[in-house]
């Protein structure tokens, strides 16, 4: 294990404290859906976007306590992302992280309201005092993150995702449909450390920079995969999108053309850091790891 995996595995497991800690257990009627939601957000996963909120804070020398509730709160939004995406009227998936979807263990009405759950509760969590002591800051990072989440960001994204034009898209499009379905809320994982850190505009757009390169060089190894590996080496389903006739960045590019701009995309959002020096090796290092993950 490299020192930035244990890194991450260090942050993932704070994050899934908290989540534990922030979505206890009812009994009752009710506690199906606590269940299915705690399903969804414990279960695992890369947990790169509260790790890129609690990196980016830590450029401005906040602890990992100082960033967590907002960490958490992005991946309540990622998971309710998640939930939505596998079901039959959207993606029609049964894996999700190497576990059946929540549909799937659930039943879809179960999974609706879980993630309507984890959506809402997102906002509570980051209205907390828990989040920042300074209110202004609590009320930037709620209108930021639900800016991302939105019509304007992931959910205007999955729309275009869902739409019959998807099919005929170029690569502009692709590009568009991805800086709002994925992009939109890893450029709010690395703001968001510069709004709880009351961050000048220079280094925040440094860091909005950073996320939008890194958000498409993300999706970009994201459709490699889903091209080139098996859904047991992925915990979720692979080659819908091509069996869908749904355009990409592979069917586009090719592959080692997709290879070349993910390659590209790194090495730019990489620079986008120099304001930043020494003290942002961490998340060059990060876009390294997600030009080279393999799941």
């Amino acid at each position: 294990m490299t020192p930035l995996d244990a890194r991450l595995a260090a942050r993932a497991e704070s994050v899934t404290r908290r989540l534990d800690a922030l979505l206890p257990e009812a009994a009752g009627p009710r506690g199906r859906v606590i269940e299915a939601m705690r399903y969804s957000a414990l279960s695992g996963g890369k947990r790169l976007r509260p790790f890129l909120v609690i990196e980016s804070a830590q450029l401005f020398g906040l602890s990992e306590e100082a960033a967590l509730d907002t960490a958490a709160a992005l991946e309540m939004i990622h998971c309710y992302s998640l939930i939505h995406d596998d079901l039959p009227a959207m993606d029609d998936s049964d894996l999700r992280r190497g576990h059946p979807t929540v549909h799937v263990k659930f039943d879809d009405a179960t999974a609706i309201l879980a993630g309507d759950g984890l959506l809402t509760e997102a906002f509570t969590v980051l209205s907390g005092a828990r989040a920042h002591a300074d209110a202004a800051v609590r009320c930037e990072l709620i209108a930021g993150l639900a800016r991302a989440a939105g019509a304007t960001g992931m959910v205007g994204g999955q729309m275009i995702d869902l739409s019959p034009a998807r099919d005929q898209l170029d690569l502009t499009g692709i590009t568009n449909l991805q800086e709002l379905k994925t992009g939109a809320l890893i450029v709010f994982s690395c703001e968001a450390g510069a709004i709880l850190a009351q961050a000048g505009a220079e280094q925040r757009q440094a860091l909005r920079d950073y996320a939008g390169k890194l958000g498409l060089a993300f999706q970009i190894v994201d459709d490699l995969l889903d091209s080139e590996s098996t859904p047991e080496a992925l915990g979720k389903p692979t080659g819908q999108d091509e069996a869908a006739g749904k355009a990409t960045f592979v069917g586009q590019l090719g592959v080692a053309g997709a290879r070349d701009m993910a390659s590209g995309l790194v090495e730019q959002a990489c620079r986008c850091l120099d304001i930043f020096g020494e003290r942002a090796s961490i998340l060059s290092q990060t876009a390294t790891f997600v030009l080279e993950r393999t799941r």
